[in-house]
């Protein structure tokens, strides 16, 4: 490999690594929040359980997500350097705002929660949760709003003497049409993700009877986040899968490894053989269904990827602008495939849940019981859901390819040019082994406190702050 293949690896590896840790905090706030504004309105004692329980798994997350973040901002300037000047003037904007205003939002109104247990009145203390749920909040759609640049450069001009990028609408910028389109298509990811999370601790705990007082609201709740956000998640993206087709064609071409322009256009469901068509073994289609998710209409016209790639050399010329397809076709559908079957188990365990009568566990007498194999599927629904994320960010980024900045910067103009080989590779080495060790720290942490349980139950009075507060 050259440098710029061990940069895109070194990006790509920290990229998919890092946003294991940002949906589920994200997500986990919401959740927190809304348990603490239970307890707060029916002083329920349960609920100020559930929210300290799940707090804590949120603040292991949130640590180790700034952590992994960092890495990121100092990667534009090392391995990127020639991306970083060329834009550095509108892409460093949002970011600068992000870490300015949402991060010390986030941050400092944490810390005020985690203290502040028992020494701020009620509703304050509440109000810090939900400050800190917003700010995770706000982050998002500022680096959504760099990341959608990117995707739609929109409010710039470049300067013919420096030959830069340079921010002439920063309103522009914020408003852009792929950041309102992704926004909530990511956001509403994110409740699943944490909603997975609470659905996996539960159901561990309820599949063994233990601490059913707290799981059982914690997992309806969640199964309620997880489906409605999921329900959510569809609309967002049939809106942005419109958005995509009309800004990046060859984006919707290889999702589909559709070669040839065609109306109508079908959906494959699953490929066996070659996905351009010469060797195609089996495959499952949804006739007209590629026309309706690319233009709103079931007859609607749908461009090939080597007419977009005739159209690509014409305006930009002479190249390949074609992106790897199988890699694209593939994440595309596991990203979808795995976020439906995590809303499959929260509707089972929903239906389930909610028949009168129904039992957690079965007693040796028999009886009606939510069945075992159930908590073990509910178990699993949380690493569906992380990979779901996961192959959409890579869809969405490989997607792109050859560009950067589409239809501005290629990818290979932006790598820097002093860098050598193998000092990015040694990077990508140091980089991957210490992920790994993180890696390690959080599942342990995770895996911990999450079999640990809530605190037990007590008296209004006896209540006391989180053990590692102090």
């Amino acid at each position: 490999m050259d440098q710029l293949d061990i940069a895109r690896w070194q990006f790509g590896v920290t990229t998919v690594y890092h946003f294991i840790f940002v949906p589920i905090t994200i997500g986990l706030s919401l959740l927190t929040a809304i348990l603490q504004t239970a307890y707060v309105r029916t002083g329920n004692d349960v609920y100020r359980r559930a929210a300290r329980f799940w707090g804590k798994l949120f603040l292991i997350n949130f640590a180790l997500g700034v952590a992994t973040g960092i890495v990121q901002e100092f990667q534009f300037g090392m391995a990127w350097s020639d991306y970083s000047r060329y834009v550095g003037d509108i892409f460093g904007a949002p970011l600068a705002i992000e870490g300015l205003l949402a991060f010390f939002l986030e941050s400092t109104f944490l810390g005020l929660w985690i203290f502040g247990w028992d020494r701020l009145p009620q509703r304050v203390h509440l109000a810090t949760i939900w400050a800190a749920a917003i700010g995770t909040i706000l982050s998002a759609y500022f680096i959504l709003a760099a990341n959608s640049w990117m995707q739609h450069p929109v409010g710039y001009r470049i300067n013919p003497s420096t030959h830069r990028a340079e921010l002439t609408d920063f309103p522009a910028v914020l408003t852009n049409s792929t950041t309102l389109g992704a926004f909530p298509h990511v956001v509403l990811a994110a409740f699943m993700t944490g909603a997975a999370l609470m659905i996996a601790v539960a159901a561990w705990h309820l599949a063994r009877g233990r601490n059913t007082d707290v799981m059982r609201p914690s997992l309806k709740l969640a199964a309620w986040v997880l489906l409605g956000s999921a329900v959510g998640v569809v609309i967002s993206g049939d809106a942005q899968a419109k958005i995509m087709t009309e800004q990046q064609p060859m984006k919707m071409a290889a999702a589909e490894a559709l070669y040839d322009t065609v109306a109508p256009a079908s959906f494959s469901l699953f490929t066996i053989g070659s996905l351009n068509g010469d060797d195609e073994v089996f495959s499952i289609r949804v006739p007209r269904l590629l026309s309706y998710l690319a233009t709103g209409s079931w007859n609607g016209r749908v461009e090939g990827v080597n007419d977009v790639q005739r159209d690509s050399e014409a305006a930009f010329g002479p190249g390949d602008y074609r992106p790897n397809v199988p890699i694209t076709y593939w994440s595309f559908r596991l990203m979808i495939g795995l976020g439906l079957l995590a809303a499959g188990v929260a509707a089972a365990l929903l239906l389930l849940l909610g028949r009168p009568g129904r039992r957690l566990r079965r007693r040796r007498s028999g009886g009606d019981a939510v069945p075992r194999w159930l908590w073990r599927v509910a178990v699993w629904s949380l690493p569906a859901v992380i990979l779901a994320n996961s192959f959409g960010w890579i869809f969405t980024e490989m997607g792109r390819q050859p560009w950067v900045v589409y239809g501005a910067l290629k990818t290979a103009d932006g790598v820097s040019p002093t860098v050598s080989a193998g000092t990015i590779a040694t990077s990508l080495a140091v980089f991957t082994l210490l992920y790994g060790v993180l890696a390690v720290i959080e599942v342990g942490l995770m895996v911990k406190y999450a079999k640990a349980g809530p605190e037990p139950a007590v008296e209004p009075s006896e209540d006391r702050p989180m053990a590692f507060a102090y």
